[in-house]
């Protein structure tokens, strides 16, 4: 087990730095990869003095002050994304389930546009009101869907998303409410709706980090738990697992993740369900697999993302969320096709 994590682990690193080096190099104005490297190698304190400065000072600013915050933001929007719909899969037992698909994105960027409606963003505790709203409004949307999904105690597959959908267009049509009523904010709520990495400095890294670093933490060393959850809760709970007090634990810091991404960068539709499923389908359903690969893969899909967005029109940048939804409602549609033969194919069994 651990050499196959080391192994996934040092190939996936090895992708996230290429991916990195491309992203920051591409743009307007082309960038080798071996300056990039250098620039930033010369910031590092214990390798800086053996590096002769022979870039211009242009080139240093365009990688450390306009390129590398809006890479690294999308590093970490995508690894939160990508954690929070690895646990809401492996807690829920539904490989359809993420933060956009159950509305928890949604229920955060209502508490996201309400704030910025009334210019509150800053009112409580500075630049971490907009998180902590967008963190209670996202779990309270979380707790409705999954009270509207319960049948007999048990969460079938079709109720999950129908319900997300539900709970989706109620408070899309809030957004879109608070959107037209307003004036002076409306290019910032609808910045909201749709996604995007631009505009975004160092601060808005320095904010969402410390959600990830402790998400990554709580989530990855529950994953043995996430792999009880697979036998059934009630089987989970004969092994001894506290299936409550896990499911909670789970359910708020995937909630906590998302809520602090999508106040920083909008609503990102389909990370946290395209990524965790590619990686189940490579590695298995081992989440001591999943949780760390889903965290660096879902900075490598956001990373690429972004930079399609950034550059496949030249001058005009495309919102992030479309370009996540080009690639995730196909996948998606996929696996609700995938999940429909598999029910089928278990009744046929059944009856014969």
């Amino acid at each position: 087990m651990n050499k196959k994590l080391a192994g996934y682990l040092g190939a996936s690193l090895i992708l996230l730095v290429l991916t990195l080096l491309i992203c920051v190099g591409t743009g307007s104005v082309s960038l080798p990869m071996g300056d990039i490297a250098r620039i930033l190698l010369h910031r590092v304190p214990a390798l800086g003095e053996w590096i002769t400065p022979d870039w211009t000072t242009a080139s240093e600013q365009i990688v450390l002050n306009v390129r590398l915050p809006r890479v690294l933001l999308g590093l970490i929007v995508g690894s939160s994304l990508a954690l929070a719909g690895a646990a809401f899969q492996g807690v829920l037992r539904n490989p359809l389930a993420d933060p956009f698909t159950l509305g928890v994105s949604s229920g955060s960027s209502v508490g996201a546009a309400v704030l910025i409606f009334f210019g509150w963003q800053f009112s409580l505790v500075g630049i971490f009101t907009l998180p902590m709203v967008a963190f209670v409004t996202g779990f309270t949307t979380l707790l409705i869907v999954l009270a509207l999904a319960k049948e007999g105690g048990r969460i079938p597959t079709e109720s999950l998303i129908l319900s997300g959908v539900v709970m989706q267009t109620f408070l899309g049509a809030v957004v879109a409410f608070l959107t037209a009523m307003s004036k002076k904010t409306v290019n910032e709520i609808l910045y909201w709706t749709m996604g995007s990495l631009s505009l975004r400095g160092w601060s808005y890294t320095a904010i969402l980090l410390p959600y990830l670093v402790i998400g990554l933490v709580i989530i990855w060393s529950g994953a043995r738990r996430l792999n009880l959850f697979a036998l059934g809760e009630r089987q989970a709970a004969h092994s001894g697992l506290d299936v409550e007090r896990t499911k909670l634990v789970m359910l708020v810091v995937a909630t906590l993740l998302t809520a602090a991404a999508v106040s920083v960068a909008g609503v990102i539709g389909f990370a946290g369900l395209v990524v965790p499923h590619m990686i189940r389908l490579i590695t298995g359903p081992d989440y001591r697999l999943i949780v760390p690969l889903s965290a660096i893969c879902g900075g490598i899909f956001l990373m690429w993302s972004d930079l399609i967005a950034r550059t496949i029109l030249g001058q005009v940048e495309i919102p992030l969320g479309i370009v996540t939804a080009f690639v995730g409602a196909p996948f998606f549609a996929y696996l609700l096709y995938r999940n429909k033969k598999q029910r089928e194919s278990r009744q046929e069994r059944g009856m014969m």
